[in-house]
């Protein structure tokens, strides 16, 4: 249509859809709860926007009237999605377990207030474990809770780091102050910057609202144009010194610019993080592999090239920079283990192989025990091919399977013998690794 004939309500709601489309990507990528300042001003735009829709005259007409409804539907979708997100049982999840890690550092961080450095290890395996359990959560992939994971695990893994550096880093101070009349300068500076950590982790972890992040910043500032105000008559002991003070300033300012580094760089879309690509090429040769292995005439000509390709791919994971992520060490571990267990399938079929080979007089239990060995060899390979979720009937059958596998092992008696004492808990181990290995194959867990 010649935009010059337009009717006027067409025109007024194609500018009210171009008003929408601006905040659709803040919408689907909002990843805060519904009493954030954000969620209340994007509520209140569409709901503004609904009511300037609503407001439009038809004057009857069935194209004027569709326009508006298609416009509507939008902006209530927009809406819609925006509750969601704010209200989706996962985001809900990653906001209780950043409740247990506030709960954590009120109770155990208190000594940095004062400037303290003692920490106790109820801390650290409390805030490992909250880590941990962030990691786990599935975000199928949605941008808002992929964002919120980050968000909330960054903040714990800089409060983390920010407590260890603090403990095991201690600057090589603080001098006498009758060395120099600005020793005393940089004492009292240390001083403030350890109560100023003690501020930002309070403020990381939003329970101190009493100051900002900006009032910090320009503190930590301030405390920089001091030092840097100092004439140290070249010395190298107290210049070394103030370096090591700028440092620690340095290292906390960066911790404030956390919020806006995860938007601005897409830190939180690790699909497109270095680490994880090398990663999902180790795996995805890993599968090349397997799926050889698995389908092949006679497997046993392929088991020393496989098992140095993938003792290869094990190196290669190992280079993986980890870039203090938990996400990212979270797959390189889950990627070990594949490797690792496809190796141990091979190691277990190349002892089943060389034992037919030899054959002599064998003592019963131990006869029993290779007998569940062989058993367990067979599932494996079908546990290394299930590719389903804990629902599915073929996860059941596999986990009974192998709970038969250490029931038998179970009732093997070794009457004795070492050597057979030693075979029955190497078979329970590696039936054990085989039912571990098999739920996290199931566990739909991503990165």
């Amino acid at each position: 249509m010649d935009m010059g004939n337009q009717h006027p309500s067409i025109s007024r709601l194609q500018e009210i859809q171009k008003e929408v489309k601006g905040v659709e990507q803040q919408v689907t990528g909002f990843s805060g709860l519904s009493d954030d300042k954000n969620y209340k001003r994007l509520e209140r735009i569409l709901t503004k926007q609904l009511f300037e829709i609503d407001s439009v005259d038809t004057e009857g007409r069935g194209d004027i009237q569709q326009a508006r409804k298609r416009a509507a539907q939008e902006t209530e979708r927009l809406l819609k999605e925006l509750e969601q997100n704010a209200n989706h049982p996962q985001r809900l999840e990653i906001h209780t377990i950043f409740k247990e890690a506030q709960a954590l550092v009120k109770e155990k961080i208190v000594p940095f207030y004062s400037g303290g450095n003692h920490v106790t290890d109820e801390f650290e395996e409390g805030i490992q474990d909250v880590i941990l359990r962030l990691t786990h959560v599935k975000t199928g992939g949605k941008i808002s809770l992929r964002k919120a994971r980050y968000h909330t695990l960054t903040k714990i893994c800089a409060v983390q780091e920010i407590i260890e550096d603090c403990v095991k880093r201690q600057p090589s101070l603080p001098l006498s102050e009758d060395a120099h009349p600005s020793v005393a300068k940089i004492n009292s500076v240390m001083c403030e910057v350890n109560k100023a950590r003690g501020t930002l982790i309070a403020l990381l972890m939003g329970v101190n609202h009493n100051d900002t992040c900006r009032h910090l910043s320009c503190v930590l500032s301030g405390m920089m144009a001091d030092l840097d105000a100092l004439d140290v008559c070249g010395r190298t002991e107290i210049r070394n010194y103030r370096r090591e003070v700028v440092e620690d300033i340095n290292k906390l300012l960066k911790y404030l610019d956390l919020e806006e580094e995860a938007d601005t760089t897409y830190a939180f879309d690790l699909g497109q993080n270095h680490s994880i690509l090398k990663i999902e090429k180790v795996l995805k040769r890993m599968r090349e592999i397997k799926n050889e292995l698995l389908q092949a005439q006679n497997p046993p000509d392929l088991y020393l090239s496989c098992k140095t390709e993938l003792q290869g791919l094990i190196g290669q994971l190992d280079e993986v920079s980890l870039e203090k992520n938990p996400c990212i060490r979270e797959a390189r571990r889950r990627a070990v283990i594949e490797v690792q267990t496809l190796i141990t399938y091979i190691d277990l079929k190349e002892a089943l192989e060389k034992r037919k080979l030899f054959v002599c007089e064998e003592h019963p239990p131990h006869k029993a025990v290779w007998s569940v060995l062989g058993n367990l060899s067979e599932i494996q390979g079908e546990v290394l091919s299930f590719d389903g979720n804990r629902t599915d009937k073929n996860y059941i059958r596999l986990e009974e399977l192998l709970t038969k596998q250490l029931l038998a092992l179970d009732a093997v008696d070794p009457q004795g013998e070492e050597r057979c004492k030693a075979a029955r808990k190497q078979a329970v181990k590696l039936a054990q690794n085989i039912l571990s290995y098999l739920d996290l194959k199931s566990d739909e867990w991503e990165y």
